[in-house]
């Protein structure tokens, strides 16, 4: 995906890094979170040591923006995915059995596809935690941000997650800002 991104946006930057811990030497007025990526991280204390780097890397007065995975209210083990696109030259097809593990949704795509005249198939597993209204807004206030959702904006009521540094850590970012200190630089979990 790095290397088509690469050749795509051949100006662009790309970085390599882990959601909780990656560090930059820039600040952010927004940061994003989007297409569910945040139930990657799996656990809640996962999900506070990454909601902590992103209030590291906020430049004072920034926001963080969140979609989140499904809810384990919503998520439906059992549940069959289907999924069709490209052309009758090239078709691309999708399916999986949605199973649930704890507090994880566990999703091994199949994918078959013509390649160069022949078909191929392979699998992505997708596991990702499962993290209820309460556990996501516990998460933000732990990582010292205010929170505020915004439900049914997607499909399935996923919403979105808005999070401002609370009034304590905005006069820290913006000491920090002012003394030039180091960017990005995230407090211990």
């Amino acid at each position: 995906m790095l290397a088509l991104a690469r050749q795509r946006v051949p100006r662009a930057r790309f970085l390599v890094g882990r959601i909780r811990g990656f560090r930059l030497p820039e600040r952010f007025d927004a940061i994003t979170c989007l297409f569910s990526s945040i139930g990657y991280v799996r656990s809640e204390a996962d999900l506070v040591r990454t909601l902590r780097n992103f209030e590291a890397h906020l430049s004072p007065g920034g926001i963080v923006i969140v979609e989140p995975w499904l809810t384990p209210r919503v998520y439906r083990a059992g549940r069959t995915g289907f999924s069709h696109l490209g052309s009758r030259e090239s078709p691309l097809v999708r399916l999986d059995v949605a199973e649930r593990r704890g507090d994880r949704s566990i999703m091994d795509m199949h994918h078959l596809a013509v390649i160069d005249g022949a078909v191929r198939h392979w699998v992505e597993r997708h596991d990702l935690g499962l993290f209820d209204r309460a556990t996501m807004r516990r998460a933000f206030r732990r990582a010292g941000l205010t929170v505020r959702s915004m439900p049914g904006l997607f499909p399935l009521g996923r919403g979105l997650y808005l999070g401002t540094p609370t009034e304590g850590n905005r006069r820290v970012q913006a000491a920090r800002y002012e003394r030039g200190e180091p960017k990005g630089r995230a407090r211990p979990p």
